[in-house]
């Protein structure tokens, strides 16, 4: 690979770093409850810049503050961390026109799939800031913010589909542990859609109780809850057959490696929340971890044949 393919690539990957640094910061404005921070969109109570004491408040403030669902007053800890999730969508946005750009400019006329590759993933980012403005306008309609968070991992594997196209590395001639792959994506899309149905009940049952009494929201879960705890297991087993199997070869063991790494702290963040009353900084982590193990069984599958 020449070095201007690895400018190319390098720049690609911190691409997908921007993507999941998204999902983490969408995560925090969850867990801290900030989703109305910034009340409308794409502006913050009408300013491009949000205001940092209530003093900064427009004079029509109160129609931006009865949207929100906790205590319908101005917190600039809840209106600066929803602005900084919003920041981080716009730079990645900029990211990309720079990608699609630098696509067009290299590879067009030698391999253009990679252009319209790139090209695809501007119109999802775009796609998802339009979701964004949905979710906002819609109050934080659960089934909206799931949407939203699926089209992310969307945009996450496209990205890697790049970078694998970008490395030409040799593919693995292995049909078991294709097949193998195959199962255990299927097991963490099944995992996923059961963790998205959790995750919308935890959003109401939260928002019921005013974000207060912990300790007894995942009691009132119904069969879902129990069909994700259930499922991890079988979803965590069949990773960790891809990743034994995946030891015989030099070329995807690394791989396979952190696939077993974060299968076992994907799993350890489901526990600490079932057993620890949802302690809220494992909510982020265990979704960050549910994305890379994903990404990571994803990734690998690209490299078989």
């Amino acid at each position: 690979m020449n070095r201007a393919d690895k400018n190319y690539l390098h720049f690609t990957q911190f691409v997908l770093f921007s993507v999941f640094l998204v999902i983490v910061a969408g995560s925090v404005v969850r867990m801290t409850q900030s989703g109305m921070g910034c009340p409308d969109w794409p502006r913050c109570f009408g300013r491009w810049i949000p205001p940092v004491n209530a003093s900064q408040l427009p004079p029509d403030y109160e129609k931006y503050l009865k949207k929100q669902d906790i205590d319908h007053t101005f917190n600039v800890f809840h209106t600066w961390t929803e602005y900084i999730n919003r920041l981080t969508g716009a730079l990645l946005g900029l990211w990309l026109v720079i990608h699609v750009g630098w696509s067009f400019k290299k590879y067009f006329r030698t391999r253009p799939s990679l252009f319209w590759i790139s090209s695809l993933l501007l119109v999802m980012v775009a796609f998802e800031a339009w979701l964004g403005k949905l979710v906002v306008d819609a109050n934080l309609a659960v089934v909206k913010i799931t949407a939203h968070m699926l089209a992310a991992l969307v945009i996450a594997a496209v990205t890697i589909v790049i970078i694998q196209r970008v490395n030409k590395k040799t593919p693995v001639q292995d049909k078991e542990l294709k097949w193998l792959a195959n199962i255990a994506l299927l097991c963490l899309l099944v995992q996923v859609i059961l963790g998205t149905e959790v995750r919308e009940q935890i959003d109401e049952i939260s928002k019921s109780l005013n974000y207060i009494q912990r300790d007894s929201w995942i009691s009132r879960l119904n069969v879902f809850f129990t069909l994700h705890k259930s499922f991890a297991w079988v979803a965590a087993l069949a990773c960790v057959v891809v990743f034994w199997k995946s030891l015989s070869y030099p070329t995807v063991s690394k791989t396979g490696a952190w696939i077993f790494v974060t299968v076992l702290a994907s799993m350890g963040l489901g526990l600490a929340m079932t057993y620890f009353h949802m302690p809220a900084l494992a909510q982020p982590l265990h979704l960050l971890c549910a994305t890379i193990l994903f990404m990571l069984v994803f990734a690998l599958r690209l490299r078989l044949k």
